[in-house]
């Protein structure tokens, strides 16, 4: 039982480390896009005046703040004590609809859909 812990464990830590790669990567290429953004509007916003040409600005900042606090930030941290909380204090949103299958429930699953393949031979199982 320890190992299969272990493993367990290993496997959700190299997850949560291709998570945060896959931030990192995709904060490069928001950042990007921005900086771009950004210059191609200031250049707008100089050549016509228009105030209006620099709104996209204020959105794409937050998506851009929010992708490199996920990526090099604590956002993880934050996400992490919040569902500490949750498991603490809210136990009843992580119950699951009809409670935990039991050995007899995934037994009787599994003869109701033999049952039914033997009535319906050709409608595909469920």
């Amino acid at each position: 039982v320890e190992r299969q812990i272990q493993m367990q464990n290993q496997m959700r830590e190299r997850m949560m480390a291709m998570q945060v790669a896959r931030a990192r990567e995709l904060l490069y290429w928001f950042g990007s896009f921005y900086v771009l953004a950004a210059l191609g509007m200031i250049a707008g916003f100089r050549r016509t005046r228009k105030p209006g040409v620099l709104a996209p600005l204020l959105p794409l900042s937050f998506v851009v703040a929010y992708q490199a606090d996920m990526a090099y930030g604590n956002k993880l941290h934050r996400i992490r004590s919040e569902a500490e909380n949750i498991m603490q204090f809210e136990m009843d949103l992580l119950e699951l609809p009809c409670g935990l299958p039991s050995a007899s429930s995934i037994d009787q699953a599994r003869l109701d859909n033999d049952e039914r393949k033997k009535l319906h031979p050709s409608v595909p199982p469920l």
